[in-house]
């Protein structure tokens, strides 16, 4: 999503990570991997499961799921990608959301 962000902000979308962690975890993530976009604390775990985004993963141990939501500016989740990885991510979404744009 990184890379996408350009991208996605000229289609009118903005890209928001959330994680449990706190805002001193998330500077150095952000710093790390170079992220150019926002990330939100979920302390409680409470937005993080609302979504889904919380459960088993591999080897049965719990923790957040990796997903991505495209989310219109009604607040109506239009589509949901689960178990994402990184890699070409970016691009699929671009694709949808230009899709969803021209229904």
């Amino acid at each position: 999503m990184r890379d996408a962000r350009d991208d996605l902000t000229d289609l009118g979308a903005e890209v928001v990570g959330i994680s449990k962690d706190d805002a001193v975890s998330h500077e150095k993530f952000k710093a790390k991997h170079s992220l150019n976009f926002t990330l939100l604390t979920d302390a409680t775990g409470e937005v993080i499961e609302s979504y889904g985004a919380w459960g088993k993963k591999q080897f049965g141990q719990e923790g957040i799921l990796r997903k991505t939501f495209l989310i219109d500016p009604m607040g109506t989740v239009q589509k949901v990608y689960g178990r994402v990885m990184p890699e070409g991510h970016g691009a699929q979404v671009i694709d949808d959301l230009k899709q969803l744009q021209s229904a």
